[in-house]
């Protein structure tokens, strides 16, 4: 089995700058990453390393462990335990991936077929586990609490957030602060948690980690945020998955909360029939997307992911200028003017 480097089965697609400024910086990290992965996801049960693989190796663009390395290399790491710890940092990601994909019934992730699509649903949910498992063995035999805390607080922060996602989705009461705080736990927390890893390992002062804890945090928001407007602005060929799965789904993201707040009554009677009543007329999506665009919601959506971006670079403008900070610069800018 090979664990194939970051969008290396995505010929067609070309990289974006930043990202290739980016694995160019880290590759040799990123390559024994992808070793450790390999390794970890061995296993007696075949489905394990086979589903695991699927969905590691469908082009994920490996922000939140190349987070764990710039950092530690920022800090002037010379070792390897961060490729391990940045190992874990995906397969958590990856384990809240599948169990995500069944909850929302996804048929498509990275463009291609999602593993609940070619496995059913029990298989993902029990690799997930295995994936969140396994992430915690390395961490014991790494042997060190400060970086075990850190990982176990993460998982139980991101395990709320999916608890909190569920609770808000069909409710139009949902608030700009309420969904804010699922995006917090749900996604900004291992972007933030990645970027503490790779600090704690180098015994970074406690400012100096809540500084690069505050970048993670931040640009995971923003970075989510985009995510939400994406998908009803991109298309389906550029995203990689299907355009209105969030519509679909009834999930209220920043885009719906602004249009729904900012419609007339008749509005908001549509967006209450699809999203609360789940009945959905012919043309729902279309009309929704077009609702979107003419009341600003994406205009607002994408400046609250600017505020956030320009926010989090403000954390780091005091550590010293270096190939790896000033890449996380540009990641933050990334976050905002990418189209996937």
């Amino acid at each position: 089995m090979k664990i194939q480097t970051p969008e290396s089965n995505k010929p067609k697609k070309e990289l974006p700058f930043v990202l290739a400024q980016l694995h160019a910086l880290i590759q040799n990290d990123l390559e024994l990453t992808n070793r450790i992965i390999l390794e970890q996801l061995d296993a007696q049960v075949e489905l394990i390393p086979t589903l695991g693989s699927h969905l590691i190796n469908s082009g994920g663009k490996r922000l939140r462990p190349a987070l764990t390395l710039l950092t530690a290399r920022m800090f002037g790491y010379t070792g390897n335990q961060h490729a391990l710890l940045a190992a874990v940092v995906e397969f958590i990601h990856t384990a809240t991936l599948l169990h995500d994909d069944v909850v929302d019934g996804s048929v498509t992730r990275r463009g291609s077929e999602t593993a609940n699509s070619v496995w059913g649903s029990k298989a993902p949910v029990l690799v997930g586990d295995f994936l969140f498992s396994r992430s915690f063995q390395v961490l014991v035999s790494h042997g060190d609490l400060r970086i075990l805390e850190i990982v176990a607080d993460a998982c139980a922060v991101i395990s709320e957030g999916e608890v909190l996602q569920l609770v808000v989705t069909n409710d139009l009461s949902t608030s700009e602060e309420r969904y804010m705080q699922v995006v917090s736990s749900k996604t900004a927390t291992l972007f933030s948690s990645a970027m503490q890893l790779g600090a704690v390992l180098c015994n970074r002062p406690q400012a100096e980690v809540d500084r690069v804890a505050r970048y993670g945090l931040l640009l995971g928001q923003a970075y989510q945020v985009v995510d939400d407007a994406l998908d009803y602005s991109a298309t389906q060929e550029t995203l990689g998955k299907t355009i209105g799965d969030d519509f679909q789904e009834g999930k209220i993201t920043l885009p719906v909360i602004h249009a729904y707040e900012a419609g007339t009554e008749e509005e908001r009677v549509f967006w209450r029939l699809c999203l609360e009543d789940t009945n959905h007329p012919e043309g729902g999506l279309q009309r929704a997307i077009q609702l979107v665009k003419d009341r600003g919601s994406l205009d607002y959506a994408m400046k609250r992911a600017r505020e956030l971006v320009e926010e989090a670079k403000v954390e780091l403008l005091d550590f010293p200028a270096s190939p790896e900070r000033d890449t996380m610069l540009k990641l933050a800018d990334f976050a905002v003017d990418r189209s996937y």
